[in-house]
């Protein structure tokens, strides 16, 4: 949570900058990047530190491996935010000065920390039961994708051949070596805010696509737990727990679609024959089972028996009074 404030931080200073500072890279702020990091690690911090909460086996192991991400987390997009400030290149950055060097070892490294400890919590979570069969199931399959979508995020730091040369946001040469781009060029044009690539592949699209797929589950578990308290064949946690498995698999197969669609070098927005089938196949299916959970839950819940009703007491016989008796 210490980690959450930093990052909180720095959406604030980096919403500062992009507002005074005019200095740009590639088309946009030199802010934009620690700013968009900042907000994607306080949600996944803040959801992290709520699992390691849930432990119920190893809880100071767990401690230690949040430690290790909260840290890790810290330096790494700490030289994102002090490449910014630099007005140059944190990612693909290969110039051969002191600080970058250095800095890209340290950066290189800390992927591999964070990853690693999200990894180790997803493996003890896997064999921990922390809380009911919906909220078990949202967590373990939302953090196994997120891990997938982390795992995207080696091949994003340079593990293509690509070099191109750039200018950071002074005019001075700089060398990519690599690029989150496929058929593409850095700094091309971009959708809003997240400047994903409109006339190419981008891998930061299932990249994101998967690191908050925890969240789009538990918002889905959120959802289904409030319309249980109205809709009766919604309570019994077998359902939700199917409900949260189809919106998974829908989830899944979208992360799938963005990904085969980035590597093929498509823009997201421009989708083609092949795509559009891929995702309709994926609809399809998640229709077709959401259609199946929703009707044998109805059915269940028609042929359950009323619950039995309190036994009346018997009314006493009525005593005549004198009177009635006269």
């Amino acid at each position: 949570m210490l980690m959450v404030l930093a990052m909180m931080g720095l959406v604030v200073a980096s919403g500062i900058g992009m507002a005074v500072d005019h200095r740009e890279i590639l088309n946009e702020s030199v802010w934009l990047k620690p700013f968009k990091f900042g907000i994607s690690f306080v949600l996944y911090g803040a959801t992290l530190a709520w699992l390691l909460s849930k432990l119920r086996k190893a809880r100071r192991f767990g401690w230690w491996t949040g430690t290790v991400f909260a840290v890790t987390g810290i330096v790494d997009v700490g030289f994102i935010a002090v490449q910014a400030a630099r007005g140059t290149f944190s990612h693909f950055n290969d110039n051969t000065d002191t600080f970058n060097q250095v800095g890209q070892k340290v950066f290189m490294s800390g992927v591999l920390g964070l990853f690693g400890a999200s990894l180790v919590v997803a493996i003890m979570l896997l064999f921990q039961r922390v809380g009911d069969a919906p909220m078990n199931r949202a967590i373990r399959i939302g953090l196994g994708l997120a891990v997938a979508g982390m795992a995207i995020a080696f091949y994003l730091v340079g593990s293509h051949s690509g070099r191109e040369q750039v200018t950071d946001a002074y005019g001075h040469p700089v060398t990519l070596a690599g690029s989150h781009g496929i058929g593409v060029e850095p700094g091309g044009p971009g959708m809003p805010l997240t400047h994903w690539s409109t006339v190419g592949g981008d891998l930061r699209i299932p990249h994101f696509v998967g690191l908050h797929a925890i969240h789009f589950l538990l918002i889905t578990l959120l959802v289904l737990h409030l319309l249980a308290g109205r809709i009766t064949w919604l309570r019994p946690e077998r359902v939700r727990a199917r409900l949260i498995g189809v919106a998974a698999f829908a989830y899944a197969g979208l992360m799938a679609t963005v990904t085969v669609q980035a590597f093929r070098g498509q823009s997201l927005i421009h989708p083609d024959v092949k795509t559009l089938g891929m995702l309709a196949g994926v609809a399809v299916i998640s229709l077709a089972a959401l259609t199946g959970v929703l009707t044998a839950a109805r059915r269940t819940a028609a042929l359950e028996p009323l619950e039995p009703t309190q036994p009346t007491q018997p009314l006493e016989p009525i005593q005549p009074t004198p009177a009635a008796r006269v």
